[in-house]
């Protein structure tokens, strides 16, 4: 069983840059497909970005590519969500989750077809 911790959420200004981590237990995440998710409140939960087993090419949608960069370390069985430029709308709990099917599918910004969730990090940006 995979178990996934997220970490890094804080209260930061708008304008500076934030890292949340993803620590995975239990297993290896390597041939794991990777994403990160957010949900401000009274939301839905929000694709943010992916990344594949073989980190090749991450996947973001159109108001994530730019500002946001995911990463992953294979040996620290971690992954990595970089945020540049934080605005006040960025507020909101991020989430891990992993996929076993590895890949990216046309679901794969779904986050129903996620196996694995961590407990989310809260970020906070004020004006």
């Amino acid at each position: 069983q995979v178990q996934l911790v997220e970490s890094g959420g804080r209260l930061v200004p708008a304008g500076e840059s934030l890292t949340l981590s993803c620590a995975a237990s239990g297993r290896t995440v390597i041939t794991y497909t990777m994403a990160w998710f957010r949900q401000a409140p009274g939301g839905d939960r929000d694709f943010i970005a992916a990344i594949s087993p073989s980190s090749d090419r991450p996947v973001y949608t159109d108001a994530s590519e730019g500002r946001f960069t995911i990463s992953r370390d294979r040996a620290k069985n971690t992954v990595y969500l970089q945020i540049n430029n934080l605005k006040p709308e960025d507020t909101a709990v991020y989430f891990c989750a992993a996929d076993n099917r590895g890949g990216f599918y046309s679901d794969s910004r779904r986050p129903g077809v996620y196996n694995h969730w961590g407990q989310g990090t809260q970020v906070t940006v004020s004006s």
